[in-house]
């Protein structure tokens, strides 16, 4: 059984929601006018709850909390302009290696994103992984609270919206979040909903990681261990998401604008779709295509590549049907212990006269803190890092 959020209006919250939240097709511009709207208040109470977006769906919500009702310029920009024209690279792995090279080389340079098939990752796997991810978002509220958590230091947490107090508008989506590497967790610091097959999925995406990381390499005239000497695969960490089905998806998001922090994600969805690339100004979908999995650049693989490779803005757009489940594998080190000090800047054999840096260095631990400190606000953490252009 799922537990619901009380629904005694003397002392709930979600009655509070219901009694003062007008989620209306105006978009966040009026929820601002209502004086009674008190933003930071309703922020504690929600995260207080410990109870998630789930926490408000199984209460029977039928309009979403103002907290949640983003900028109607963030929802609309790009949409009805034509996505069909673009379709997102599909690579098969077990095509002949010169071949799969090159592609991947077009796919990072002119993409930032692709799917791969024939990736050594069994489907059975896969779909255990999505239901483990179910189990753990569907279980007890009261079985989830004991892992919720903002302290990024810790192996495994539980929360809605890492950014939940830094940004304009907060998601309809809920995730755990494990460092899954360099150091593998405990069994006692992982729940039992999920345990098992999060170990065994991280082993097949680790080993993936690496046959991308050799294919990364040779697409830019390095040796095949370049990235991996580099420990561009030292790190793991996995996020799983949790997007209820919306009573007013046209009012907020499931994931905001966004690029990936680290090196490069791997990403498992399930049939629901909803991911969308931003490619020349318009939203692009990436559907589900079964037993594939997405790849895309994130920030540090576009520094080091001095921007030969794209991290491409992403977002994930909120359903009324669902739960929509996915799994993203961030390849790079977190907080705490597990980050790395090692300093990374534009790979020196890439650079040249003519090919200058366009970045300064910069360790994970710094950007991330960035990354964090910001949130998902639709900016680059790599302005930052930019290095002005000398005038000629």
């Amino acid at each position: 059984m799922c537990s619901k959020l009380p629904t005694d209006p003397s002392n709930s919250w979600l009655a509070k929601v219901r009694t003062k939240m007008v989620a209306t097709t105006e978009g966040i511009s009026e929820a601002e006018t209502l004086p009674e709207y008190d933003r930071k208040s309703e922020l504690k109470a929600f995260d207080d709850s410990k109870a998630g977006v789930k926490g408000l769906v199984d209460g029977g919500l039928a309009k979403i909390p103002r907290i949640f009702i983003h900028d109607r310029t963030s929802l609309h920009h790009g949409l009805g302009l034509g996505t069909s024209r673009f379709n997102i690279p599909i690579i098969d792995l077990a095509g002949p290696h010169g071949d799969v090279v090159n592609q991947v080389k077009d796919a990072c340079e002119t993409w930032g994103f692709f799917q791969v098939i024939n990736h050594g990752v069994p489907e059975m796997t896969m779909e255990e992984m999505l239901e483990g991810v179910r189990r753990f978002h569907e279980q007890d509220t009261e079985m989830k609270k004991q892992f919720y958590s903002r302290d990024v230091k810790r192996s495994f947490i539980y929360n809605s919206n890492f950014d939940l107090y830094k940004v304009p508008a907060a998601n309809w989506r809920d995730t755990f979040a494990c460092i899954m590497a360099p150091q593998t967790p405990g069994p006692e610091e992982l729940p039992t909903a999920c345990r098992d097959i999060l170990i065994e999925y991280s082993k097949h995406v680790l080993r993936l990681g690496l046959t991308l990381l050799e294919l990364f390499s040779e697409s830019l005239g390095l040796d095949p261990g370049h990235l991996k000497n580099m420990d561009c695969a030292e790190g793991l960490f996995v996020l799983g998401h949790y997007y209820p089905a919306c009573p007013e998806p046209d009012l907020t998001l499931g994931t905001s604008n966004h690029a990936d922090s680290g090196f490069f994600t791997i990403l498992l969805q399930d049939q629901w779709g909803g991911l969308q690339i931003l490619r020349e100004g318009q939203w692009v979908d990436v559907p589900p295509l079964p037993g594939a999995l997405v790849v895309n650049i994130a920030d540090l693989l576009q520094l080091i590549t001095n921007d030969k490779f794209k991290s491409i803005n992403h977002r994930v757009l909120a359903k009324k049907v669902g739960p929509r489940i996915s799994v993203a594998s961030f390849f790079r080190t977190h907080f705490g212990e597990g980050v790395s000090s090692k300093v990374y800047g534009p790979i020196k054999e890439l650079l040249s006269e003519e090919n200058p840096p366009n970045y300064r260095e910069t360790t994970i631990q710094e950007y991330l803190l960035h990354y964090y400190n910001k949130g998902l606000d639709g900016t680059s953490s790599l302005s930052d890092l930019k290095l002005c252009k000398k005038a000629n």
